[in-house]
């Protein structure tokens, strides 16, 4: 299975970096044109778009901070001003609540920041996409949640993204219903994957995503991008309301 996708296009939103740069260059590789969305990345969003433009295929960039409901207007009116039959959305971009000093911020903060931009901003924009793919007649939404929303987790950051997380994949289930026949719906629950923050982590969280997952490795953006480009193909054609988990195994 190859998850062709010559001649579509694609939404990628926080695709600058990490998981998001990852899917939005797979996507590339298997023949999709691809919107490139960042926050505020500029240069990492630029350089995503010209690797996309390498591979051949059409790429456009967009800077929106989604905590900002005009602002995700203004990034579904540009999304439809490049690709007027939009063929994929992937909604990845999550608040960092993680790195730059941001793990000690007071837990209200740190809810208040995931509930604006991984919950509000993935719900208006896959709606929105959702209902104009509906009326097309087809469309494939992906979006991402998190293992630990489903297994649990200690800690403030923790039982943030849980709340968050679980409500995007609750919400996935539910659209797909609202969608289907015509548009299908899957959510990705990534287990430890090693992002910026990973790449920093202490030795002891080194062990603890090794030892958490039965194959004993921290997982890579691409192996999430593999998942993804294979749910937004025909080749899970018959794959909808799923929410899977890419984590090496929870041991």
């Amino acid at each position: 299975m190859n998850g062709d996708l010559s001649g579509k296009s694609a939404l990628v939103t926080g695709a600058s970096s990490g998981i998001g740069r990852a899917i939005a260059l797979a996507l590339a590789d298997a023949g999709a044109d691809v919107l490139v969305h960042a926050r505020a990345n500029r240069d990492g969003a630029d350089e995503v778009a010209q690797l996309v433009c390498g591979k051949g295929r059409k790429a456009h960039t967009f800077l929106a901070d989604l905590a900002d409901s005009t602002a995700r207007e203004e990034l579904i009116a540009a999304t439809g001003e490049a690709f007027p039959k939009l063929d994929i959305l992937v909604n990845n971009a999550g608040a960092d609540i993680l790195t730059e000093g941001r793990s000690g911020w007071p837990f209200e903060k740190k809810l208040e920041a995931l509930w604006r931009v991984d919950v509000q901003a993935t719900i208006a924009i896959a709606r929105t996409i959702g209902r104009q793919m509906r009326s097309r007649g087809s469309g494939a939404i992906l979006c991402i949640g998190w293992d630990g929303a489903d297994h649990g987790m200690e800690g403030d950051s923790a039982e943030a993204f849980a709340a968050a997380k679980g409500a995007i994949m609750a919400f996935s289930r539910s659209l797909a219903c609202s969608l289907s026949p015509e548009v299908r719906v899957n959510c990705l629950a990534p287990g430890w994957i090693k992002t910026a923050w990973g790449e920093s982590a202490s030795q002891a969280w080194q062990d603890r995503a090794a030892g958490q997952s039965l194959l004993g490795r921290w997982g890579t953006p691409d192996e999430i991008a593999s998942a993804a480009r294979f749910l937004v193909s025909d080749e899970s054609s018959f794959l909808t309301g799923q929410v899977i988990h890419v984590n090496g195994g929870r041991r």
